[in-house]
């Protein structure tokens, strides 16, 4: 994605957050703007309107800007506005405002297997062939009527000509003419997304991810296997579960470097949702979690890419770990882990993310949310800690406004 030319003060608040990623101390503590339907919130409207209406929501994302002047901004074109993509592939792994919950209510994710534990050798074996004619069909109806994709493959010499009468079957053309049409509505998205990345840049804001991806395990279990198949299957086949995870780390991969091309930034946002201490032994997070994941991170690295993981939950146990990592090459984003802690063991290899619970920036008093933000740049960024100040998850739903302003005017007064 090709934006405008930095402006000074844009070159100044991207250099913080390198800077960080660098292991280098910065002219001050930079700060990060994350959300999903606060925006809503911050403006008056439904969050119906968030997903659908890319004009009004770009408008609300600049006003937004213009008062808190974070020096990076995770687009809303990455989180939420997106719901005429979702109606146009008939997107079966969601419910979003207006479309199976109420207008105003966040997302609701539709937890099953859309990989039964049947089929691991099938995606082992043909990966390309069990998405056409299983996997997508399943996740979006755009991509019902796919399947004769599959049998194409293994087609030779004069095979390849018949192979094309699979092209022909009707229920593969109407799958085509749906994905065409879906194709012209993401089209369209990703243009006001890059108009407003440089709308953005006239304002001086960096954008705050390039792009998104899931660690291998997470990917598995949240959106093939499903929760309750992926636990079961840690005991029943464990085996087929790390083939499946190396697999995955190897296409995740593939799509990022892919995808980097066109990214307006090399950081790589990676929610991690599994790893967490309450939801595995350390044991099976050695064991199931962590190779593919740092597989996936040395070779994201590998591609000139900046990984920036959001580890949900407390992840204390896990700090340790993520010693194995290349120096200077992520961002560690904590949501519930103390940040203290995190900077003891992590503080001289990793640039660091959040700090302040969004619990509490959902229900303290402005004077609680000054002092918090006091406490935590004290005692990590003045003690040299590569802190880039953020909430423990970006800024909550319910988050009352002047509790965010007391967080950006904190951050300014004690990060200097």
């Amino acid at each position: 994605m090709t934006v405008a030319s930095p402006t000074p003060e844009y070159a100044r608040r991207w250099q913080r957050v390198m800077d960080c990623v660098a292991l280098k101390t910065p002219d001050r503590l930079p700060v990060g703007f994350l959300m999903n339907f606060w925006l809503a919130r911050y403006a008056g409207i439904s969050h119906r309107q968030q997903m659908y209406d890319y004009d009004t929501v770009a408008a609300i994302a600049e006003r937004l800007c213009r008062e808190f002047e974070p020096d990076f901004f995770t687009s809303p074109y990455a989180m939420t506005t997106f719901g005429p993509m979702l109606d146009a592939i008939d997107f079966r792994q969601l419910e979003w405002p207006g479309h199976g919950v109420g207008e105003d209510r966040p997302y609701q994710y539709i937890d099953r297997e859309y990989m039964t534990a049947d089929e691991y050798d099938d995606f082992l074996f043909d990966p390309t062939g069990f998405y056409y004619a299983k996997y997508l069909p399943r996740v979006a109806g755009a991509f019902d009527g796919l399947a004769p994709l599959a049998a194409v493959t293994g087609s030779a010499y004069l095979g390849v000509g018949f192979a094309t009468l699979a092209f022909g079957a009707a229920p593969l053309r109407q799958a085509f003419e749906r994905l065409e049409a879906a194709s012209r509505v993401v089209r369209g998205q990703i243009e006001h997304e890059i108009g407003f990345a440089r709308r953005m840049a006239a304002l001086d804001t960096p954008l705050g991810l390039g792009l998104i991806a899931s660690a291998p395990y997470d990917a598995m279990a949240d959106f093939f296997r499903g929760a309750t198949g992926m636990m079961k299957d840690l005991y029943r086949r464990g085996d087929k579960v790390l083939e499946a995870l190396d697999k995955m780390a190897t296409l995740i991969v593939r799509r990022a470097l892919a995808q980097a091309k066109f990214a307006p930034n090399p950081l790589v946002f990676i929610p991690v949702h599994w790893a967490p201490d309450p939801f595995m032994s350390q044991k099976q997070f050695e064991t199931f979690w962590w190779p593919s994941f740092k597989k996936m991170v040395l070779a994201l690295i590998d591609g000139g890419l900046i990984p920036m993981p959001l580890w949900e939950s407390d992840c204390t146990r896990r700090l340790e770990t993520l010693r194995e990592l290349p120096a200077g090459r992520c961002i560690h984003w904590f949501e519930k882990t103390d940040l203290r802690r995190a900077f003891e063991v992590l503080g001289d290899v990793a640039a660091l993310r959040g700090g302040l619970s969004s619990s509490l920036l959902t229900t303290a008093s402005p004077e609680q949310i000054d002092s918090a933000v006091r406490d935590l740049v004290e005692g990590v960024f003045h003690r040299g800690g590569k802190l880039i100040f953020d909430s423990g998850f970006g800024i909550p739903d319910e988050t009352p406004l002047e509790n965010v302003r007391a967080m950006f005017n904190a951050v300014r007064r004690y990060g200097s």
